[in-house]
């Protein structure tokens, strides 16, 4: 078997295994999120910039989620147009 055909399989295989548990922890961070967010809503103690500073990590938080996975998934195309050569 060429040793590029069978590089192949293995980074099909990562690259579900990467997806699949990014996908769960996204759910779980997502979770988390509503939960925070329903904890946050019942305090009146908690001032608006403070709140709004929680909204602005929150989503600054997801959009570092977003170039990672890009970054991840680049990284994978790579990979497979190397092998595919």
């Amino acid at each position: 078997m060429d040793q590029k055909q069978m590089f192949k399989p293995m980074i099909e295989f990562n690259q579900t295994a990467f997806s699949n548990a990014f996908d769960v922890t996204v759910l779980v961070q997502d979770q988390f999120e509503k939960a925070a967010y329903a904890a946050l809503d019942q305090t009146d103690w908690l001032p608006a910039e403070g709140r709004k500073a929680i909204e602005t990590w929150s989503e600054a938080f997801k959009v570092g989620r977003k170039n990672f996975k890009q970054q991840i998934d680049n990284g994978f195309e790579q990979a497979e147009k190397l092998f595919s050569i």
